[in-house]
C-alpha cells in the first residue's frame, strides 16, 4: 500500500511549528458549501436579505446532518492526519463534519474592538479535565462556509497563548488549575473570574505579532494547535460570517515523553513551547481523566427541536 501524497508543504510545517496553525485553501467547493448549508436561513428563522429579522448577533446552531471529512474535504483530512501522526490515531467518532454552524451577524452600528480588548479569550474543551496530553481536543478546526473579510467576525487567535497554556498544564499534572477546570464539579465554569483573568492577561501581555484574524474564502480551512487561545470578534461588516468548529480527538493521549515514539507536529509544537523538543523525561498525569456533559448540550437539543419545526413548515410550503 502506497503512502498518501503529503498535503502540507515544508513551509506549512515550519509555519505550524512557529505559529501553531496552518491556513489551507480550496478544501471544498463553493457549490458543496451551498448544498451543505442550504437550509441555514430557514433553520435560523431569519431572512437573509432582511436584516430586521436578524434577532441575534451570534448563534451556535445544532447539527442535523454530517459528511465524512475524508470524502468532503480530502485536502483538509490529509493535513489533519499529517499534523496528528496518521489516520489511525484519530478517533472514528470525530471523522465527521456536522452542519452545526456558528453564525456571526454583527450588530447595526457596532464597530470592532482591538484584540486586547476582546472579552472572550479561551481554549476549547469544556467537556473534559485538561491535561497537557489530553486527547479529547486534538486540533481546533475552522472550516469557512461564507467568505470572511477583515472585520467580518473572523475568529481572533493569540499564538503566544499556546506556550502559556502548555506551561501551566505542565506545572499542574493533576489537572487542577485555578484558571482551567475544577475537579469534582458537575461542569467546569468556563466563565469563572479566574479563567477569564488568565486569558485576558495572556492577550494583554502578548506581542502584536501574536494576533491573527481568521479570514478567508469559502472552502478554506484553518487547522490550529488544540491549546490555541482564541476569541470571537465583532462583525462590523454585517456580512454573515458562517463557520463550524468540528472537534477532533485521538484514540490515545498525545505522546510527549521521551522514548514513546516519533512525535507528530502537534506534539512537536507543544514540546517546543516547553523548551523540551527532545521529549519530557518522567512527566505523567496524576489522577484520572474525566469528561462532562456541558450545559450547552441541552441548549443545543432545544434549538434543534425548534429548527426541525421550522424545516417542517418550509417543506409544507415548498
Amino acid at each position: 500500500m502506497t503512502a498518501p501524497q503529503p498535503v502540507l508543504t515544508p513551509e506549512d510545517r515550519a509555519h505550524f511549528l512557529e505559529h501553531g496553525f496552518v491556513h489551507l485553501h480550496d478544501c471544498f467547493s463553493r457549490e458543496s458549501a451551498e448544498k451543505f448549508s442550504e437550509h441555514l436561513w430557514p433553520r435560523l428563522g431569519m431572512l437573509e436579505n432582511d436584516k430586521s429579522t436578524w434577532h441575534s448577533e451570534r448563534i451556535h446552531m445544532p447539527g442535523h446532518n454530517s459528511v465524512s471529512v475524508k470524502d468532503f474535504a480530502p485536502k483538509a483530512w490529509g493535513a489533519m492526519c499529517e499534523l496528528l501522526g496518521g489516520e489511525e490515531r484519530i478517533s472514528d467518532e470525530r471523522k465527521l463534519w456536522h452542519d452545526s454552524f456558528i453564525v456571526n451577524l454583527g450588530v447595526e452600528g457596532q464597530s470592532g474592538l482591538p484584540y486586547r480588548e476582546l472579552d472572550n479569550w479561551h481554549v476549547d474543551g469544556d467537556f473534559f479535565i485538561h491535561f497537557l496530553d489530553s486527547p479529547e481536543q486534538a486540533l481546533l478546526v475552522i472550516p469557512i462556509w461564507r467568505d470572511i473579510d477583515v472585520g467580518g467576525g473572523g475568529t481572533a487567535i493569540c499564538t503566544e497563548g499556546i506556550g502559556k497554556v502548555a506551561q501551566e498544564l505542565f506545572r499542574h499534572p493533576n489537572g487542577v488549575t485555578p484558571w482551567m477546570d475544577v475537579r469534582g464539579t458537575p461542569e467546569p465554569d468556563k466563565n469563572s473570574p479566574e479563567r477569564l483573568a488568565f486569558y485576558r492577561n495572556v492577550a494583554k501581555l502578548a506581542q502584536d505579532s501574536s494576533f491573527h484574524e481568521m479570514t478567508g474564502k469559502v472552502g478554506d480551512v484553518y487547522l490550529l494547535h488544540p491549546l490555541m487561545v482564541h476569541s470571537a470578534t465583532r462583525n462590523s461588516t454585517r456580512v454573515p460570517r458562517v463557520i463550524t468548529n468540528p472537534p477532533v480527538s485521538l484514540n490515545a493521549p498525545f505522546r510527549l515523553r521521551k522514548g514513546t515514539g516519533e512525535f507528530n507536529l502537534v506534539e512537536q509544537k507543544t514540546l517546543k513551547e516547553l523548551g523540551h523538543p527532545e521529549g519530557l523525561d518522567g512527566w505523567e498525569i496524576i489522577g484520572g481523566r474525566e469528561e462532562f456533559v456541558p450545559k450547552r448540550v441541552k441548549i443545543q437539543q432545544e434549538l434543534k427541536a425548534k429548527e426541525e419545526e421550522r424545516l417542517k413548515l418550509v417543506h409544507v410550503l415548498g
